[in-house]
């Protein structure tokens, strides 16, 4: 059941305060999530704070609020690669500031309607965008977003004026200054913003790399700002 306001209009969930004013998540997959917390606080270091934690990694059900209690509200942690609407409750009962799923599944993206919350499901296609859009997603996330490449949200926009988009799969760090101009309300990176930082790479590396895509989004979104 949809979740609407005294007028019967959809109830769209909102981005966080920190995804509007950083406009990137940091995706992270590790052999465990034990491993997160110097990787996060690198990425800190540099701006991203808006960390999507993936189920696909081992230990991240006790490792989120042990990771929430150690950095407050200075991150915002989401739970990611969740593909049944139980695993979406039970990171919201958590304290999960948003759930990301790969997929367009309805169950998940009604239960985080109906509690308010943050949700991003993915899809490629159109009737999977407008679908995951329609049922109230906060955004949709275009997946993998490499194999349509940033011009697909100007498409998108034609017959879907109001749809708000996340990029992830294979955004690479000199992509994202495109896929902003598009209008994408932020960008999603894995691997290219990671890089080697869970194989032992020097975590100074990370924070420059961090630092660089949020410089990049900035001056994109002034640039973008300063022509309206």
């Amino acid at each position: 059941m949809q979740r609407l306001d005294d007028q019967g209009t959809l109830r769209r969930p909102a981005p966080s305060a920190i995804l509007t004013a950083t406009r990137v998540v940091a995706v992270l997959r590790a052999a465990h999530a034990s491993e997160n917390a110097p990787i996060i606080e690198a990425l800190q270091l540099g701006g991203v704070l808006s960390i999507e934690l993936t189920l696909s990694t081992p230990g991240v059900w006790d490792e989120l609020p042990r990771l929430q209690a150690r950095f407050g509200d200075s991150v915002e942690f989401g739970v990611g690669t969740v593909t049944a609407a139980a695993d979406a409750e039970t990171a919201l009962d958590l304290g999960a500031a948003y759930i990301v799923t790969p997929i367009t599944d309805p169950d998940i993206i009604n239960l985080c309607v109906r509690r308010g919350a943050a949700v991003y499901p993915g899809g490629l296609t159109p009737t999977e965008l407008h679908t995951g859009w329609k049922l109230g997603a906060t955004a949709v996330k275009v997946f993998p977003a490499s194999t349509v490449g940033a011009g697909y949200v100007s498409q998108l926009r034609g017959p879907f004026p109001d749809i708000q988009v996340i990029p992830s799969g294979g955004v690479g760090i000199n992509d994202v200054p495109a896929w902003i101009r598009a209008g994408a309300l932020a960008v999603s990176l894995g691997g290219p913003l990671l890089g080697d930082a869970f194989k032992g790479g020097d975590l100074q590396d990370l924070t420059a790399r961090a630092r660089l895509v949020r410089e990049l989004v900035d001056r994109t979104s002034d640039e973008l700002g300063g022509s309206q």
